[in-house]
């Protein structure tokens, strides 16, 4: 099924007219073609032929062959308010569906893969996997960095505990002092991508509920101004985001702000707001970078 591009929300700050042809790099530090894919909001589970469609799109991934995958967060249907046996039912299937890629994977955490923060958990807080703790241990860093073919690619941990019985949208204070190592490691030429779970901007609000309601901070990164304050003098080109379920490119100050969609969209119910179960796929061709949102023809089936 084919996305109506009508349904995609583009907000563009700008004075002049900003095409899909995105952000080409400077000459000096052109590399090498290449393709990745962004998917997020996988919300795996043993119910809803989860695991047939989350293959299905594996399988589309792989014959598209891009050089590596980013996962964009919410990779298992929950973690947060379930009993320890679920939660590690859920990670064990994720891994063991994930490695059916051909290609490296590069994962995000979500705010779903956080073990026992609800109070329905039952979850103990001294248990060593508790939190962020079962990501950490079953899939890997919550945030880091890797460079391919010229480009610097920062995975972020946008989820923080409330110790409240819920999560907010932060970028915690360690990782804003290892962005700022990161950064004076970084030749400000060198095009940046960030990959981020919770968005840093969004307009789904303002699209969907109300023009002039402001967003949630369990919608958005609420310290967001400050990290991207961070990257002035840098060449950031592209922040990756998940978390809304649906598709948008906001062009703001040289950045695009793409929020991904979702590779379960109604959590695999269906269509989510006229997003189909989907993927991003980026290319990088002759220093610029385009995008598509690729729906893998998943047919719901009960």
């Amino acid at each position: 099924m084919k996305m109506n591009n009508s349904s995609f929300v583009r907000v563009f700050v700008l004075t002049a007219v900003i095409t899909l042809s995105l952000f080409a790099c400077t000459k000096k530090h052109e590399k090498e073609d290449f393709t990745f894919v962004f998917m997020t909001d996988i919300h795996l589970t043993q119910n809803r032929n989860a695991v047939a469609g989350f293959s299905q799109a594996i399988n589309t991934i792989n014959e598209l062959n891009p050089e590596f995958v980013i996962t964009g967060g919410d990779l298992i249907m929950d973690a947060l308010g379930q009993r320890y046996s679920a939660a590690d039912s859920l990670y064990n299937l994720y891994s063991g569906t994930v490695k059916n890629l051909t290609m490296p994977v590069y994962n995000t955490m979500g705010n779903h893969e956080i073990y026992g923060i609800l109070r329905e958990s039952g979850a103990d807080t001294l248990d060593p996997e508790y939190g962020e703790k079962m990501f950490e241990k079953r899939i890997g860093k919550s945030y880091y960095s890797f460079i391919h073919k010229g480009w610097k690619f920062i995975i972020l941990n946008s989820v923080e505990d409330t110790r409240k019985n819920g999560y907010t949208g932060q970028i915690d204070d360690a990782q804003i002092e290892w962005i700022k190592k990161e950064l004076q490691e970084t030749d400000k030429q060198t095009p940046i991508a960030i990959s981020t779970h919770i968005p840093f901007i969004t307009a789904n609000t303002q699209k969907y509920i109300g023009t002039t309601v402001a967003n949630d901070s369990s919608a958005v990164i609420f310290n967001g101004k400050e990290v991207l304050d961070l990257f002035i003098g840098y060449n950031l080109k592209l922040v990756m985001q998940g978390h809304l379920h649906t598709v948008e490119d906001i062009y703001i100050d040289g950045i695009h702000f793409i929020t991904g969609g979702a590779v379960s969209a109604a959590w695999w119910t269906g269509a989510n707001k006229d997003f189909e179960e989907g993927f991003m796929l980026f290319s990088v061709k002759k220093g610029d970078l385009s995008w598509k949102y690729i729906d893998y023809g998943w047919v719901i089936k009960n």
